[in-house]
C-alpha cells in the first residue's frame, strides 16, 4: 500500500537521484542508500571556523564562511579534526528536490557514539538540519568532536538524510494502536505523550554489572571509517552498578548507556529519538535520532534490540535513576515498505543489540 504522505523509502531515494535531484559527481556508494535515510559524504576540504553559524534567510553559507573561516583542510588523504573545534565541511551530495518533498538530517549511529557533534546546514537556513520543501543548493555538515580527535577523509559518513511527503507522524492515539498491535516497546504501560512514546534507562546492568561506559580524556585518534581497529579501555571507563541502581553524570562528560526496554521499528514505519526534552533534566540523550524500518524486528534478525543512548550532562551534575523515563520515540509513516530492512537484509552493524560501543572498538 502507498501512502500520500510519508518517509520516502530506498527505492524513492534511488529515484531521486537518477532524476537529478539528489545531485553528486561520484556514485553512491554500495550501502550508502539505507532503508529510510541516505548518507550523506564528506567532500574534498574541511574549513576550521570560529564558532557555529546559522547563514539566515537571504543568505548563502560560502558568505559566511568567507567572515569565520580559519584555516582551510584537505581531506582527500584525509585529516584530523580537534576536539573543542567546529569545522565545516562542504558535502559531496547537493539537493534540487521537487516542490512537494522536504528533508531532515541526524548524526548516524557510529557518530553518535563517537561524541562527535554534526549539524546539516543549507544556503538560507534558519534552523540546523532542516532541509525545506523545494530546496536547491549544497548541504554543508557542520563537526565538533567533543570527547575523541578523529580522522575523516573524503567520503566518510558522518551524517544522513531522511526525505518525506507531508505530515507523516503517528498521533498518540495512533501510537498507542500500533503498540497494541506490534509492540513498539517492550513494556505493559508504555508511557505515549505529545506524539512520542517514553522510553526509560537500563542501570541494573548486564550478567557482570556493567550498566555504560564514560568517554575518557586526552585518548589517541579514533578513524571513523576503521572497524574494530581501537580498544574499548585506552577511550572508556566501563561503569558498574554497586547496589545503588543509579549514576551521577558530571558535567560535560559523554556516557553511554542503554534502554531498559527493547524497541521496535515495524517495516512501514521510522522513528526518531527526540534529542532533547527539558521535562526530564538537564541532560542531551541521544545524538543519533534515526531508527529505520526493521530495527528490533524480529524479521530481521533484530528481536530485542534495545536502544543505545549517547548521553551528556550539561552545567549541573545530575541523577540519573533506573527506570527513569529519557527520551521519547517518535514515530512516522513510510510511503512505501524498504526493499530492504534494517538489519540482516544489510548486515547491519546494531541490530539485536544492548549495550553497546560504535563499530570502532573491539567487542
Amino acid at each position: 500500500m502507498t501512502r500520500d504522505t510519508g518517509i520516502l523509502a530506498d527505492a524513492a531515494i534511488q529515484a531521486l537521484s537518477e532524476k537529478k535531484q539528489i545531485i553528486t559527481d561520484h556514485p553512491f556508494d554500495a550501502d550508502q542508500i539505507q532503508p529510510a535515510s541516505l548518507d550523506l559524504r564528506l567532500g574534498k576540504k574541511a574549513f576550521r571556523v570560529r564558532a557555529s553559524f546559522l547563514p539566515g534567510k537571504g543568505r548563502k553559507v560560502s558568505e559566511k564562511l568567507e567572515r569565520f573561516k580559519l584555516h582551510e583542510l584537505n581531506l582527500e588523504d584525509g585529516a584530523i579534526l580537534e576536539t573543542g573545534c567546529v569545522y565545516l565541511v562542504p558535502l559531496l551530495e547537493s539537493l534540487d528536490l521537487p516542490q512537494e518533498v522536504e528533508a531532515s538530517a541526524n548524526p548516524k549511529s557510529s557518530t553518535g557514539r563517537l561524541d562527535i557533534f554534526t549539524r546539516v546546514i543549507t544556503d538560507e537556513s534558519q534552523a540546523f538540519d532542516q532541509i525545506p520543501q523545494g530546496y536547491s543548493g549544497p548541504l554543508y555538515l557542520e563537526i565538533s568532536p567533543s570527547t575523541f580527535p578523529v580522522v575523516v577523509r573524503t567520503g566518510s559518513r558522518l551524517s544522513q538524510i531522511r526525505f518525506r511527503k507531508g505530515h507523516s507522524v503517528l498521533s498518540d492515539e495512533e501510537l498507542l494502536a500500533l503498540h497494541r498491535s506490534e509492540t513498539l516497546v517492550a513494556t505493559a504501560e508504555p508511557n505515549i505523550h505529545n506524539g512520542g512514546i517514553g522510553l526509560s534507562i537500563d542501570l541494573s546492568g548486564d550478567e557482570n554489572g556493567l550498566i555504560g561506559y564514560r568517554g575518557k580524556r586526552h585518548t589517541g585518534l579514533v578513524d571513523v571509517d576503521k572497524k574494530a581497529a581501537c580498544q574499548v579501555l585506552d577511550y572508556w571507563e566501563p561503569i558498574y552498578n554497586r547496589g545503588s541502581n543509579d549514576l551521577v553524570l558530571d558535567p560535560n562528560e559523554f556516557y553511554i548507556l542503554v534502554s531498559q526496554e527493547a524497541v521496535h521499528v515495524p517495516p512501514l514505519y521510522a522513528a526518531e529519538m527526540v534529542p532533547f526534552d527539558p521535562l526530564v533534566g538537564e541532560f542531551r540523550v541521544h545524538y543519533a535520532g534515526f531508527f529505520d524500518p526493521g530495527f528490533g524486528h524480529a524479521g530481521a534478525g533484530g528481536k530485542g534490540a534495545r536502544g543505545v543512548l549517547e548521553v551528556r550532562s550539561h552545567e549541573v551534575p545530575f541523577i540519573l535513576e533506573h527506570g527513569q523515563l529519557v527520551g521519547r520515540l517518535v514515530y512516522e509513516h513510510m510511503l512505501e515498505r524498504p526493499a530492504q530492512l534494517y538489519g540482516t537484509d544489510l548486515g547491519s552493524n546494531y541490530q539485536a543489540q544492548g549495550l553497546k560501543l560504535s563499530k570502532h572498538f573491539t567487542s
